[in-house]
């Protein structure tokens, strides 16, 4: 958060006011930024007129060096935008800038929901445990909503390519990930190896939000979801790799593998993973049989894309700053990797 009166690396006052005033309305006063969220990801900042009592929400690209395929801000908000009025909760959408003079990048605004991003352990206890064990479940029954739109009734249909997304997927991170290692790790062809050759058939096709986690949501105080975020990611395919996305990303206490320190749902309360892949199961009525591919696909994925972070900030093009647990990457890698080979062992055998 950026001390009082200091404004946040990534905001043009001037530009991003001048737009305010032409796009949402009279302002009562001087805008006021907070960062909210940042780093290498998408920014994401509070833009308060305190005078009036409003406020917004602004999401742009990093200020680094970014890929240029990457932080794509009228997807983004293309795709919240369409699924306004849908059963999936997305914040309102107000506004699209692409003028890159106005803010030095695209840029989009929202409306402010009102709850809670449960980021970590700590933040969870901040939750009843009867909210913590909801929450699993309105996520789950969330999942299958976003699952069972209609994406040419909802104007998406051309997001992506609708079939083979397993296959591009498994082509594009192996790629990625041997452009960009800093240590052979054979076990990541091995793995890749299992899951070409036994790819489930795709149910359907669907909107797959590519990183559908607890902290990517907004949660109310009760453990509902009031809105899903963070749609970067999102493409057409099958769903079922959401459900293996949240399985990672779901730690249970016992864990040996954690995908990241510190995941809000090792805190007393939340519901199994076996409770969250029910709910699911029976809110959207699909096939969970084959689910521990998927799962073992999640964890596979995420390897390859913490190597590329990884490699990125070795070779110093992520900027001067070194982030603490640099130390636990190379690890955290492989112990990733090694969870993906066991599981898929398991249902190759």
């Amino acid at each position: 958060m950026n001390a009082p009166n200091q404004v946040p690396a990534g905001i043009d006052v001037d530009g991003v006011t001048a737009w305010f005033a032409a796009h949402v309305g009279d302002l009562a006063g001087p805008l006021r930024f907070e960062l909210i969220a940042g780093g290498h990801s998408n920014l994401t900042f509070f833009v308060h007129d305190d005078a009036a009592g409003n406020s917004w929400v602004l999401r742009r690209p990093p200020t680094g060096q970014v890929l240029a395929t990457a932080h794509d801000m009228s997807r983004e908000h293309k795709i919240m935008g369409a699924l306004a009025g849908s059963d999936v909760p997305v914040p309102t959408m107000v506004g699209f800038c692409d003028d890159v003079e106005v803010n030095g990048a695209p840029f989009y605004v929202m409306d402010v929901v009102e709850g809670n991003v449960v980021r970590n352990h700590v933040l969870a206890m901040e939750l009843s445990p009867e909210a913590r064990h909801h929450s699993g479940k309105s996520l789950a029954e969330v999942m299958a909503k976003m699952h069972a739109v209609d994406v040419d009734e909802v104007g998406l249909g051309d997001l992506a390519k609708r079939e083979g997304y397993i296959e591009r997927q498994l082509r594009r991170w192996l790629r990625q990930f041997h452009d960009s290692k800093t240590a052979e790790l054979p076990a990541i062809d091995e793995v890749h190896e299992i899951l070409a050759a036994n790819i489930p058939e795709q149910q359907g096709v669907g909107i797959v939000h590519g990183d559908y986690r607890l902290d990517n949501c907004i949660v109310d105080d009760d453990g509902n979801i009031a809105a899903v975020l963070d749609w970067e990611l999102c493409t057409l395919g099958d769903v079922m790799a959401d459900v293996g996305t949240l399985m990672v990303y779901w730690a249970e206490p016992t864990d040996d593998v954690m995908a990241l320190e510190g995941l809000a749902t090792v805190a007393e309360g939340f519901a199994t993973r076996d409770e969250v892949v029910q709910w699911y199961a029976a809110a959207s009525g699909r096939d969970v049989s084959n689910l521990d591919y998927y799962i073992a696909f999640a964890y596979w994925r995420l390897a390859c894309i913490l190597e590329g972070v990884y490699s990125r900030y070795v070779a110093g093009v992520m900027g001067d700053k070194v982030p603490d647990e640099l130390s636990e990457y190379r690890p955290r890698i492989e112990s990733l990797t090694n969870e993906a080979l066991r599981l898929a062992q398991g249902f190759s055998a």
